[in-house]
């Protein structure tokens, strides 16, 4: 079952070649994906009939019982095969949506076979923490597809809002979630609800799973991000938003209703906010005149409909509401599909402007009434056979039969539903004549002629709304099993078109007769809502939210962020101080604490020592910024000249690197800074720093040395020489501990850097990474430079420098350039293959390797970096990132756990048996992301920095040209 998720995410990766390959028929190829999976799904119908229960447990991190568990039974299977059947012709819609070339086309695809697999992952999963992960994934790739044209504010903010919402919900899902676990002794779905835990920590913990439920199906008070969701193409509203996320929610509800539904609380808040949704959805969607806008509402109003219905937690109510899920898949998304059609094909949604579409596109009128028939609950649709089994369990409400709901309560939620239903008819025939009817006065609307293959997706849903009418008996036989898990309530429990005269049909005709009638008065209604609309809503009240914390942010911001560093450090040294400094304190006045103190080991680590001090010291005391730069980079060397005397030459190799590209970096962000620093004397303040500085060091260090002295166990790297070979199959204990008995530490540090140089490219110029890599073949060469004649097909090395002017050039260090840069390559490559067992590594590889790269850039400017690194750093960082992540997760699919280690002997005949580690894969992809951190900096501080220079010195000439050369 896991590979049913994974392999919509591997789908996804390869998604934009797809794209890039087939335009957008590559729908169409990707559509296959949750088609076969839909086949699988129908193959389990004899495993789940009769209450089985399909499992599938693979171990994750066994040490503390962490596992990836999937089942599948009744409900899973239903929802399984909505989120699989609707998501492939929706995908097969998208083909014809969709026009090749459309911006964001690749993103769109990737984010939506995503999607499909996240929420499959959703309904398959059988543990609370993978169910949350899944979870999570979902409100994720629906931002990306909400906000599918970031260059629309209202895309943007739709895409922010949904995500604030269902993501606020979600954490405090997550909370209710570990609760529950903790209080069940397991996070196993199946394990929970067969012998559920009872008590206050139970009661809490469920109520906080509810309200992420609560937020993810857009229910009352959180309602009001769905409708603004609608800002995303119609193929992510008639998916995410019909069929499949906001179904998430209701989902939940029905899983926990067999165990939790006595739970105190569970009917109250459920039963109350499922109503008051239904009431306000309808009432909202009456006054719309988008035709999508109004779908969104109803979509709102429907859901409440169906969580009202879980919530009771009857045998009746449990029938009638998988019934009503399926129906609302199989009538609300060929109902947003219809409205894709239109709009695509008269430019617009608003209804007054819709004329005579039904004529000029009868099947897609045809599939509309159809779809819209079934929401309003008209025979012999599925819509009316589940609406009709609703009613019958509402009774059933009314009669006292639900532990913990009065009748009178009961009465009340009857007469809220029948007064929804009746607003759901009433909007259904608004959104039909809108859409389709011929106005009065109104022009007809130019319409083009759809595609036949642009209809196949509503037509065929609207036939399974018609046809699934009449399989009331093969549907009840599908649904028992989970309808068994459920207290069985008064009525006989079976769906079917005819159930004979009683208020369950008499509410259905109320609701009919009410509704149409409500259409009928729609413009005095419109004008009625427009003049008693309530002055506080639920999103005014999320919006002033947001802008209460935005001032609050800003305000605190202010008074600590000033623009100064200094004041910056003060605070963070501060802090420091009063936290650990304290607890050295307390351990220095304690008599039985022992501190030993040890000059030096070797002779040479004094002599270190007082260089570093003396560069330190003559670092504060530099006028020149350049200078300054220099001598911090001598304490930086003097750090690696340690490492080494101590013996540790690794940790030095990587030292040495880091400080050699910093200062190389350092020198490209002074070329835009004065050569001084500003030569003011010493006040209070700067007395001050000195002090700080001076207390926190010294607190720093006594600190270190009570923490050494405070051990009382053996300290667990002496195991490592020993695990370094028998775990990681290496000698070298630096870097095993990185890529294999602390991997999961250095997947945070690499994802920091990725951070990091996301952070400093979108703060120097807030841009995005690259605007275009030129090549040097384009560029024409600078005056009076001679261009020399190369021979046809013969490359020319190091062309960037026929791109400077003469002053800029160095000839010498040209030549330098060509005979070291493939030196150091090879180098950086030796030290990645043999970094297991010798000093080395990725990191060290990759700042190797960013060194060549600065070098190429010193001796030929920005076009030979381009040169050199033909791509974009954010693909070198991403691609970095998945192979690490790749490597820890391959070892699962061998039956071993996250980021395990195997080793290999090749036979290579006459060269040797090499031995070869699997976790040099997760080194390449720290390697590949120091690559691309480190050519992010030289183009943000190298190559931009250099347009500008070029760009300042131009303004430059053109102002001396003007004035004749003064000044």
């Amino acid at each position: 079952m896991l590979a049913v998720a994974v392999a919509h995410f591997v789908a996804a990766a390869a998604a934009p070649a797809l794209v890039r390959l087939l335009g957008r028929r590559a729908f169409l190829v990707l559509a296959l994906l949750p088609a076969a999976t839909t086949v699988w799904a129908l193959t389990l119908y004899d495993d789940v009939k009769d209450g089985g229960t399909v499992t599938s447990v693979v171990d994750w991190v066994p040490s503390i019982g962490l596992e990836l568990a999937f089942a599948v039974s009744t409900l899973q299977w239903v929802m399984l095969l909505i989120v699989a059947g609707i998501g492939v012709l929706v995908m097969t819609y998208c083909a014809w949506y969709f026009k090749d070339g459309d911006p964001g086309l690749v993103i769109f695809t990737t984010s939506f076979t995503a999607f499909v697999g996240a929420m499959l992952g959703l309904v398959l999963a059988d543990d609370l923490l993978v169910l949350f992960v899944f979870w999570e994934l979902t409100t994720i790739f629906s931002f990306l597809l909400i906000g599918f044209e970031p260059t629309k504010r209202a895309s943007r903010l739709a895409a922010m809002e949904a995500l604030i919402v269902t993501t606020l919900g979600g954490l405090v899902m997550f909370v209710g979630m570990l609760l529950l676990g903790q209080e069940a002794g397991t996070y196993r779905i199946t394990g929970i609800l067969a012998d559920p835990p009872s008590g206050p920590a139970v009661t809490v913990a469920v109520l906080l799973i509810l309200v992420g439920a609560v937020s993810k199906s857009a229910i009352f008070p959180f309602h009001f991000w769905l409708p603004g969701a609608m800002a995303a193409p119609t193929p992510v509203s008639a998916y995410l938003h019909a069929a499949s996320m906001v179904k998430a929610g209701i989902y939940l509800v029905a899983l926990l209703a067999p165990a939790f539904a006595g739970v105190p609380g569970w009917h109250l808040s459920l039963l109350t906010l499922g109503t008051v949704t239904m009431l306000i959805g309808g009432w909202r969607a009456l006054r719309q005149r988008d035709i999508k806008l109004l779908l969104a509402y109803g979509t709102v109003s429907q859901l409440g409909f169906l969580t009202v219905v879980f919530a009771i937690g009857s045998r009746t109510a449990a029938l009638a509401g998988l019934a009503m899920l399926v129906a609302h898949a199989l009538f609300k998304a060929p109902l947003f599909l219809v409205v894709g059609i239109v709009d695509k094909q008269t430019g617009t949604r608003d209804l007054r402007e819709l004329s005579g579409v039904g004529r000029a596109m009868p099947a897609v009128a045809a599939a509309g009434i159809i779809a819209g028939a079934s929401m309003a609950g008209l025979p012999p649709l599925l819509g009316f056979v589940g609406k009709e089994s609703i009613f019958a369990a509402l009774l059933e409400l009314a009669h006292g039969e639900t532990a913990g709901v009065p009748g009178w309560a009961g009465w009340l939620v009857v007469a809220g539903l029948v007064a929804g239903s009746a607003l759901t008819v009433g909007y259904t025939v608004r959104f039909l004549w809108g859409a389709f009817a011929s106005k009065p006065g109104v022009e007809p609307t130019v319409v083009k002629a759809p595609h036949p293959a642009f209809t196949v997706s509503p037509v065929l849903l609207a036939a399974l709304c018609l046809g699934a009418g009449f399989a009331g008996a093969p549907l009840t036989t599908a649904f028992a099993p989970y309808a068994d898990t459920l207290a069985p309530g008064s009525h006989e429990e079976y769906l079917a078109l005819w159930h004979g005269f009683g208020l369950p049909l008499l509410f259905s005709v109320v609701a009919i007769a009410v509704g149409v009638g409500i259409f009928l008065v729609r413009e005095p209604l419109c004008r009625f809502q427009a003049r008693t609309a309530l002055p506080v809503t639920a999103e005014g009240v999320y919006r002033f939210g947001m802008r209460a914390v935005d001032r609050s942010a800003v305000e605190v911001t202010g008074s600590f962020q000033r623009g100064s560093v200094a004041n910056y450090l003060a605070i963070i040294l501060l802090v420091v101080l009063a936290l650990p400094g304290y607890a050295a304190v307390r351990a220095l006045l304690d008599d039985s604490s022992r501190i030993e103190l040890v000059g030096y080991d070797r002779l040479a680590q004094p002599i270190i020592g007082l260089v570093i001090v003396a560069a330190a010291i003559a670092t504060v005391r530099s006028r020149r910024r350049l200078r300054a730069v220099i001598l911090a980079g001598v304490t930086g060397y003097g750090c690696g000249l340690l490492f080494l005397v101590q013996g540790a030459p690794d940790i030095a190799l990587t030292q040495v690197l880091v400080e050699t590209v910093t200062l190389v970096v350092f020198v490209l962000v002074l070329r835009r800074l004065p050569e001084y620093f500003t030569n003011r004397p010493l006040t209070r303040r700067r007395y001050w720093r000195v002090a700080l500085a001076a207390v926190f060091g010294t607190a720093a260090a006594v600190f270190v040395m009570i923490a050494a002295a405070a051990r009382t166990a053996s300290p667990v790297s002496e195991a490592f020489p020993q695990a370094s070979v028998d775990f990681a199959y290496g000698k070298n204990i630096v870097n095993t501990t990185l890529v294999d008995m602390r991997a999961w530490d250095t997947m945070g540090e690499i994802s920091v850097l990725v951070a990091a140089a996301t952070g400093v490219a979108s703060l120097i110029f807030l841009d995005t990474r690259m605007s275009g890599i030129r090549r040097v073949a384009d560029i024409p060469y600078p005056k009076g430079v001679e261009k020399q004649p190369t021979r046809p097909g013969r490359r020319v090395w190091l062309p960037g420098p026929r791109t400077l002017s003469p002053d800029r050039r160095s000839i010498v260090f040209e030549v330098v350039t060509r005979l070291v840069f493939h030196v150091i390559m090879v180098f950086a490559i030796y030290l990645l293959i043999a970094g297991h067992n010798m000093p080395g590594g990725g990191f060290a590889a990759g700042m190797v390797t960013g060194l060549a790269l600065m070098i190429r850039y010193l001796a030929g400017g920005r076009y030979e970096l381009d040169e050199a690194a033909p791509i974009d750093a954010g693909v070198l960082i991403g691609t970095g990132l998945f192979v690490a992540a790749l490597a820890g997760l391959a070892p699962m699919a061998f039956g071993g756990t996250v980021l395990q280690s195997y080793d290999v002997y090749v036979d290579l005949g006459f060269l040797g048996e090499p031995h070869l580690v699997s976790s040099v894969v997760f080194d390449i992809g720290v390697y590949l992301v120091v690559v691309g951190l480190i050519l992010d900096l030289l183009r943000t501080f190298g190559s931009r920095l250099d347009r500008q220079i070029l760009r300042a010195e131009r303004e430059d000439d053109s102002v001396s040209r003007a004035t004749g050369g003064v000044h």
